[in-house]
């Protein structure tokens, strides 16, 4: 079982191991920043209920170059506090570049996009996206539409075990790439509370024989072991490689845990990143300049951000093996958080009964476009 599972896992990574460029659509990075914003489409309101901003999110994936194109929807979750932010910004600064060999920017330029800040406190809540959805230029020609999403921190003294569950559910049920953002290591707490917010697309995924969720990255931060899994790609595949692997004097919460991770993703893929420095820890000033942060976390963040987004690993968001466009992806939105809004967590089959839904409402809203452009095209002839 065990070799089986690394077999495959290697034939991903390597899938996903291209850095050449590709031909992106760019927009001058000055106008993106007076006009792109990040904009909350998952709200957590206070009695701890859910909602979700339909206009907000109309506006964005409804739009005319975004709602007939296949998506890529990436996503960051983890722990609050650990940087989820900080990185999506840097995303977001590689995504509006023209320089693909210095995207990066000036050493002295601050860091702007989604809001993040030092210190013990939240600063996300709930789900955000990027109100501009770049469409990108795939080694095929295909133009595909590609959506930052940013997550609340799971587990801040703020938010119930539900709250954590919900957010980091919906994120991946959602996403094509999940980035699972995590601290120093991969502690078997954390496998767990993958388990725990993933368990119901497992269940769900039993009887459609289907793998619930697409891509999951573990991005382990301040990495300080660099003397047995060497920091980025490799290191990472070799280290997650150890740490899930199966054997047989494991106790069995143990390998039903890692059998758990297995079968709900189709590509798993780990990132081992260098601590950013002591003054990106410490000074509450810090703004995001690239003077004030370590070179060799600079060097591994250049390889990750590209190795994520370079248009040959792009993945597509897939649901029963069907691709699914801006407007098919505003009703799973829609779907999936009516299962949500209840007060316990939902049943597999809720979630099952959300997605049919939700395919039979996207099917609906791309007919009845295209039943209004062929009547439009009609009346133009008469």
């Amino acid at each position: 079982m065990a070799q089986k599972n690394t077999a495959r896992n290697r034939k991903e990574r390597n899938s996903w191991g291209g850095f050449s460029e590709g031909s992106f659509n760019w927009t001058s990075e000055d106008e993106a920043v007076q006009q792109a914003r990040p904009v909350q489409i998952l709200v957590v309101n206070d009695d701890h209920t859910f909602e979700l901003d339909e206009m907000a999110l109309n506006k964005i994936l409804l739009s005319e170059e975004v709602r007939d194109r296949e998506v890529v929807a990436l996503s960051v979750a983890g722990a609050f506090r650990k940087g989820k932010s900080f990185l999506m910004d840097f995303m977001l600064r590689y995504m509006y570049s023209q320089d693909r060999n210095n995207w990066l920017g000036h050493d002295d330029e601050p860091l702007t996009g989604f809001s993040w800040r030092g210190g013990s406190e939240r600063e996300t809540t709930g789900i955000q996206i990027w109100s501009e959805v770049f469409l990108v230029d795939k080694p095929n020609a295909e133009k595909v539409a590609v959506l930052l999403m940013d997550t609340q921190g799971t587990f801040d003294s703020q938010s119930t075990l539900r709250d954590s569950a919900t957010v980091f559910a919906l994120s991946t049920m959602i996403s094509s790439m999940q980035v699972y953002n995590l601290s120093q290591n991969i502690q078997e707490d954390d496998l767990q509370h993958l388990q725990l917010f993933t368990e119901y697309g497992r269940l769900a995924m039993e009887e459609t024989f289907q793998k619930p969720f697409q891509s999951l990255i573990f991005l382990v931060r301040d990495w300080s072991f660099p003397y047995e899994f060497n920091y980025g790609l490799d290191g990472g595949f070799k280290f997650l490689e150890k740490r899930l692997k199966i054997s047989e004097n494991q106790h069995e919460e143990l390998q039903n845990v890692r059998k758990h991770i297995y079968s709900c993703f189709t590509n798993i893929a780990c990132f081992l990143m260098p601590h950013p420095g002591l003054k990106v820890a410490t000074n509450p000033n810090f703004d995001g300049r690239l003077k004030e942060i370590d070179g060799e976390f600079i060097k591994h963040l250049k390889v990750l951000v590209s190795w994520l987004l370079c248009p040959e690993n792009l993945e597509l968001k897939e649901i029963n093996e069907n691709k699914i466009t801006g407007r098919g992806l505003v009703e799973y939105f829609k779907a999936y958080i009516k299962i949500y809004q209840g007060e316990e967590l939902p049943h597999p089959k809720s979630m099952l009964q959300a997605t049919a839904e939700a395919n039979n409402l996207a099917a609906v809203a791309t007919a009845k476009d295209l039943y209004g452009k062929k009547m439009e095209e009609v009346r133009k002839l008469l």
